[in-house]
């Protein structure tokens, strides 16, 4: 019954979220329509009215006010939104005045997965290529990938990555040797992996990090 129920629980996640060749790399995200906008502002509000603990001190109402103030920064969310990535203010900069976004899913996002790390990578390999690269789809959704550091902070606000792992951004001493890092939570810790740059797995995605 676990793995019928888990099977169906899958197929609803999987038709509610868009793949990650939704996004035409050369023209970025394409602008929302006001239906879209709407709805994104109403996700978003939701979400951050029920994960307080993600943002204390912080008040919906200024976070509101920035976001329709930067039509570009709601079409990246709405990416976020859109591939699986649940994003959400986890912070807020005061030397800069920046709200922090971040994809907070539960798992890596599902429309992101099955992507090497850079175009390079992607590059190397001679067959059984993947539709894409979490570098390059970041850069088009206009969002950084998540570092070492960031993946554990964000750790602290909840236990991500439990069933799946994320890409995270790379040092360039390990990049320029063909590797690159991915994280993951397992047995209520937090470990960062390397692999070859040009692998790609169904249960690896990435997590974007979002500044307003």
């Amino acid at each position: 019954m676990q793995l019928v129920s888990a099977a169906a629980d899958a197929g609803r996640e999987a038709a509610q979220t868009t793949p990650a060749h939704f996004l035409d790399l050369e023209h970025k995200v394409a602008p929302l329509k006001a239906q879209e906008r709407d709805q994104l502002l109403r996700s978003l509000k939701n979400r951050f009215e029920k994960n307080m603990q993600r943002h204390q001190g912080l008040t919906w109402v200024k976070v509101q006010a920035k976001l329709e103030g930067s039509p570009a920064a709601m079409e990246t969310l709405h990416g976020m939104e859109s591939t699986g990535g649940e994003p959400d203010v986890i912070g807020y900069d005061e030397v800069s005045g920046q709200y922090i976004f971040c994809d907070c899913s539960a798992e890596s996002p599902l429309g992101r997965r099955s992507l090497c790390y850079d175009r390079a990578a992607l590059n190397s390999r001679k067959e059984n290529k993947p539709e894409g690269n979490a570098a390059d789809l970041a850069a088009a959704m206009g969002v950084d990938l998540l570092n070492e550091e960031q993946y554990r902070e964000l750790q602290h606000l909840g236990e991500f990555d439990t069933k799946t792992s994320s890409w995270v951004a790379t040092p360039e001493e390990v990049r320029s040797l063909g590797g690159a890092l991915f994280c993951d939570r397992r047995y209520g810790k937090v470990f960062v992996y390397h692999n070859g740059a040009q692998s790609y797995y169904a249960a690896r995605g990435f997590r974007g990090l979002l500044r307003l």
